[in-house]
């Protein structure tokens, strides 16, 4: 089983990165995908989901309307778009499969800084 993340970088304030999941090793069409990130000191926390289908997705309150995710399941990847980045969405982005066995990604640095 595999989760490579990539996209990360540096960017500005108000910026925006498109950060890809790139899976292999299971059947991803069965799994929920989630992103989780982690900045330094803090806990790691779910931005967003997206069902198996991709029909519906969830987002933390700090990332509504600024991020999007989705999915193409003849890809076997999962994408998180964010705009309107902010010095706060500073952290290691982390790709996430659960049903509900749950694996994880490596994770990806995003800095937004100027």
């Amino acid at each position: 089983v595999q989760l490579v993340e990539s996209g990360g970088g540096l960017v500005q304030p108000g910026g925006s990165l498109r950060l890809s999941c790139a899976a292999s090793g299971f059947t991803f069409n069965n799994y929920a995908m989630s992103w989780y990130r982690q900045a330094p000191g803090k806990e790691r926390e779910l931005v967003a989901s997206i069902t198996p289908a991709g029909g519906s997705t969830t987002y933390a309150d700090s990332v509504k309307g600024r991020f999007t995710i989705s999915r193409d399941n003849a890809k076997n990847t999962v994408y998180l778009q964010m705009n309107s980045l902010k010095r706060e969405d500073t952290a290691v982005y982390y790709c996430n499969a659960r049903n509900p066995t749950r694996y994880w990604g490596q994770g990806t640095q995003v800095t937004v800084s100027s």
